[in-house]
């Protein structure tokens, strides 16, 4: 019976295996400008709906902030940054990655959160808390350039689709172990895959998409015409506000603000000359 059953899963994961293959090559694409490959199985216009209604209901469920200046202010910074990115994706001849974006932007009245958001199809959030980090428009657009880099990128699409086939993996994976990784898993009360999933893919795969968002966000901000020395200072700034709280880097899917900064350091140099402000902004 154990050789039928060792038979069986050989011949399931040899399929298995071809089918995989198969979505897998047929599913690659590259990120803007970096050009790192990229997997995206799932349709980008199923994420861009799912998208807007989950903004719709945070619209709804949210205290928005009634500071009609500042909301402005970051629509301002966000249509020069949108502006930049069509029109250098254009002046080279590439398809423009926002062209099915429906841009929208909300400011959220919330001062103990230091954050942002730009979910894909371009639903931007900001929230109160964060303006405190930022300090200025040169700031606020550091932070606005890093989060629609994420949107630019369909980094919400390519982690959807890493999802998905992880999910088939692990199960796969079980399977291939004569279902050694579950019996581990009741016998201990810990999620095994799990656990080395989350440290030993899912985090570091978190970690370089932030780090392509920071480098995207910075040439994005520049061709707007935004000082992006100031990111470093708006690190600085959220470096000071976390009082040595960050978790360590290999538990979080960001990187480090001490990481962060010396990456900021070494790429702007090179991206002020490269990626200069455009005229046309």
């Amino acid at each position: 019976m154990n050789d039928i059953n060792n038979i069986n899963r050989r011949k399931f994961l040899e399929i298995f295996g071809y089918c995989t293959c198969g979505l897998i090559i047929t599913s690659c694409s590259t990120a803007p400008i970096t050009e790192r490959k990229q997997l995206r199985i799932i349709p980008e216009r199923t994420i861009n709906r799912q998208a807007a209604q989950i903004f719709e209901n945070v619209k709804r469920k949210t205290e928005l902030s009634d500071d009609k200046k500042q909301l402005e202010k970051i629509k301002e910074i966000g249509s020069k940054i949108e502006k930049a990115v069509s029109l250098y994706f254009k002046s080279i001849n590439k398809n423009d990655p926002t062209h099915n974006f429906q841009w929208e932007y909300i400011l959220i009245n919330n001062d103990k959160i230091k954050n942002a958001w730009c979910m894909p199809g371009g639903k931007i959030a900001v929230y109160t808390g964060i303006l405190e980090v930022t300090k200025n428009e040169h700031g606020l657009a550091a932070v606005m350039g890093h989060e629609i880099a994420h949107a630019v990128a369909k980094h919400s699409i390519e982690r959807a689709s890493r999802a998905l086939i992880l999910n088939v993996g692990t199960q796969i994976a079980d399977i291939a172990s004569g279902g050694a990784i579950s019996r581990t898993s009741r016998a201990t009360g810990v999620d095994v895959a799990g656990m080395l999933r989350t440290f030993g893919i899912d985090n570091p795969f978190g970690r370089k998409q932030e780090r392509e968002a920071d480098y995207l966000g910075l040439i994005f901000s520049s061709l707007a015409g935004y000082d992006i020395r100031e990111s470093v200072k708006v690190w600085e700034r959220m470096k000071e506000a976390h009082k040595g709280q960050e978790p360590p880097e290999w538990m979080s899917t960001h990187p480090s603000s001490t990481k962060r900064i010396e990456s900021l350091k070494n790429w702007i140099p090179e991206i002020i000359i490269k990626y200069p402000p455009l005229k046309a902004i």
